[in-house]
C-alpha cells in the first residue's frame, strides 16, 4: 500500500472542548489504521490554515482534520494561495469531532470514529467543488473565503452570531435555542439577489442559503438534493415568514420537504450576487462561521478539492 505523507490537525476546543478530552481515544484509534502522521493542535482562530499552507508547501500529501465544520473550513482555506489550489493532488481527510459536523452528512460519511477513519484509509480520493464568496467583514473592508458546505445570509448568520456569542459569555449555546429566540426578535431583510446574471424579484428575504452540500445548521436538509461535485450552487431563498408560519413549517427543514412551500424558491447557477437595500445590516455565515456581512458574490469551483468521502447522492 502506497504511504501517504499525513498531518493531522487538531482543533481541541471543538465540541465545546471534548475534543481535547477525547483525544487519547482518537490517536489510539488512529494507530489502527494509520502508519505514520504528525499531528498538531490549533492555538487560535486561523490557525488551522496557516498550518495546512505550510505542511502541504512541505509535501504534505494528505491533512487530516480533528474537529467541526468550521475546523474543515479553516483546512480547506489552506489549500489555496492567491486564489489558486496550491497542490492539486493533496487530499483532505475528516474525522468528525463539532457539535455538528453538517459536512461528514453531506458527504455520506456514516458515523462513528472507525467509519470514519476507514473512509480516510480505503475511500478513494473524490473531487468535490468549492465556492468562494468575496464580502465584508466585521471591519467594512472587502474579504474572501472558500467555504466547502453551505453559505447563508439572513437569519442564519444572526442564529451563528447569537451562539458565538452565549459561547463568549459561557451560557447554554444550542442552536435550535438560538434559532427560536432569533425567530422571535429578526425581521426579514430586504435583498437584492442576481443568479448566473439574472435578477431575482426583490423582496423580503428571511434566509438565503447558497448550498454546496445538502445539509447545515445542525442537520436542516437545506438543500435535499444538492451535490458537492455538479459544478451548481443550490440556493434556497425562503421569502418573509411570519413566526407563527415558521413553527407551522419549521420542522420541515429537517425532512428536506420545505421547497414546496409558496414562500421557497430553489434556483441553481454557478454565480450568486447578493446587495442589501436600505444599508441595511445582513450578516452572513459559512460553514457554520459568522465571519461579515453582505454585499457577497459568491462563485462555484467545480471540482477542485479533492476529499476523502461518498459525493453521489440522487436528486
Amino acid at each position: 500500500m502506497r504511504r501517504f505523507k499525513t498531518h493531522v490537525i487538531v482543533n481541541p476546543e471543538s465540541n465545546r472542548g471534548r475534543t481535547r478530552k477525547r483525544w487519547g481515544d482518537i490517536r489510539e484509534a488512529m494507530k489502527n489504521f494509520l502508519r505514520e502522521y504528525k499531528y498538531e493542535f490549533t492555538e487560535k482562530p486561523c490557525h488551522a490554515t496557516e498550518i495546512t499552507r505550510q505542511v502541504i508547501k512541505e509535501g504534505t500529501e494528505l491533512v487530516i482534520g480533528v474537529g467541526g465544520d468550521g475546523t474543515m473550513n479553516e483546512i480547506a482555506n489552506g489549500f489555496f494561495e492567491d486564489r489558486q489550489i496550491i497542490n492539486p493532488e493533496a487530499t483532505l481527510g475528516i474525522v468528525p469531532a463539532g457539535t455538528g459536523c453538517d459536512l461528514t452528512k453531506s458527504l455520506n460519511i456514516p458515523p462513528g470514529l472507525g467509519n470514519a477513519l476507514k473512509v480516510i484509509t480505503e475511500a478513494p480520493a473524490v473531487r468535490m467543488d468549492v465556492g468562494r464568496v468575496q464580502f465584508k467583514n466585521h471591519e467594512g473592508l472587502d474579504d474572501e473565503r472558500f467555504f466547502l458546505n453551505v453559505a447563508d445570509f439572513g437569519l442564519g448568520g444572526e442564529v451563528v452570531r447569537r451562539v458565538n456569542q452565549r459561547r463568549l459569555e459561557r451560557r447554554a449555546s444550542s442552536y435550535v435555542r438560538c434559532l427560536v429566540t432569533a425567530m422571535l426578535q429578526y425581521r426579514s431583510k430586504k435583498v437584492r439577489i442576481r443568479i448566473d446574471g439574472e435578477d431575482i424579484p426583490r423582496d423580503e428575504y428571511l434566509i438565503g442559503a447558497v448550498a454546496n452540500g445538502r445539509i447545515f445548521g445542525k442537520g436542516m436538509k437545506i438543500a435535499p438534493g444538492a451535490r458537492l461535485d455538479d459544478g451548481l450552487f443550490d440556493s434556497v431563498l425562503v421569502r418573509s415568514l411570519k413566526f407563527f408560519e415558521f413553527c407551522l413549517h419549521g420542522w420541515k427543514l429537517f425532512n428536506g420537504s420545505h421547497l414546496s412551500h409558496p414562500k421557497i424558491s430553489l434556483i441553481r447557477g454557478r454565480k450568486v450576487e447578493a446587495y442589501p437595500e436600505d444599508e441595511e445590516e445582513v450578516l452572513l455565515e459559512l460553514d457554520g462561521e459568522q465571519l461579515g456581512r453582505l454585499p457577497a458574490t459568491f462563485e462555484i469551483l467545480p471540482r477542485n478539492l479533492a476529499i476523502k468521502g461518498f459525493l453521489k447522492v440522487a436528486r
